[in-house]
């Protein structure tokens, strides 16, 4: 069983449901959390994936020069090195930012203010080509917590979902590597935790905390629809199951390995 290498930034922001349709795909997983200590390794070697999640840091550097948090140089070097070798990637909220950036787009702090709770993202004709997006429906359901926005996509990389504030909510880069800037792994738990450790963000919007627990609770089963079938098919694709997955990307050969060094 293949194994996917995953990134968890935030103690906050754990695998949850993605975790669970992962493993109910047969990717195994294997969670270093550099938040805790633990080490990131070098390379990429013996890993069929990628994943990098979210966390309330921000991707880019502070006033001080330093990095949002001491490993994200590190991060930003493991997912240049899957672009480059082709291992199947999965980028989420803040791990999207980092995959941008580390490939030269920008992230800035959102001048449209922050977007917190459930929405509707809107396809783009580019997906209909994409391995992962292509079943998608036109406007499906997601879930939103970000302060921050990636403002400019690397060159290359393919707009596969936007919205009307914030243009840039799903992208890929190269054949193998996908950003979402939204969350497809929360619960309605997580969402709670994250209402109680920063209430400010829904007094700036005028939300109510329960009112937005709530809709979350709604909401999830539609959310569910739509990306387990999307993790199920990045898990096919990491184990070389999803048949028709190859994506013409000019100067790159077709027939691409999964494994990177």
């Amino acid at each position: 069983m293949g194994t996917a290498l995953v990134i968890e930034n935030d103690p906050s922001d754990d695998l949850r449901r993605l975790g669970d349709w992962f493993a109910e795909a047969g990717l195994g997983l294997t969670v270093v959390r550099p938040h805790a200590g633990d080490p990131l390794p070098e390379t990429l070697d013996g890993f069929a994936a990628l994943v990098v999640l979210g966390g309330e840091q921000d991707a880019y550097a502070g006033t001080d020069g330093q990095p949002g948090a001491a490993w994200f140089p590190e991060v930003e070097g493991l997912l240049r090195k899957a672009v480059r070798h082709h291992v199947p990637t999965m980028a989420v909220c803040l791990g999207a930012q980092l995959l941008a950036q580390a490939h030269g787009g920008l992230v800035e702090r959102s001048t449209s203010g922050p977007e917190i709770g459930p929405g509707l993202v809107g396809r783009r004709d580019a997906a209909d080509t994409d391995p992962l997006f292509k079943w998608v429906p036109l406007l499906p359901d997601v879930l939103q917590w970000h302060y921050d926005e990636i403002t400019e996509l690397p060159i290359g990389a393919v707009l596969l979902a936007a919205s009307t504030r914030y243009p840039h909510q799903a992208f890929r880069l190269g054949d193998r590597a996908w950003g979402v800037q939204f969350h497809i792994e929360c619960d309605a738990a997580m969402f709670a935790d994250w209402i109680s450790a920063d209430p400010g963000a829904l007094e700036e919007l005028g939300y109510d905390a329960d009112a937005v627990v709530a809709a979350v609770t709604d909401v999830l089963a539609d959310v569910e629809e739509v990306w387990q079938p999307f993790a199920a098919r990045f898990a096919a694709l990491a184990l070389g199951e999803l048949p028709n997955a190859d994506i013409a990307v000019p100067g790159v050969p077709r027939t691409l390995p999964l494994l990177g060094n």
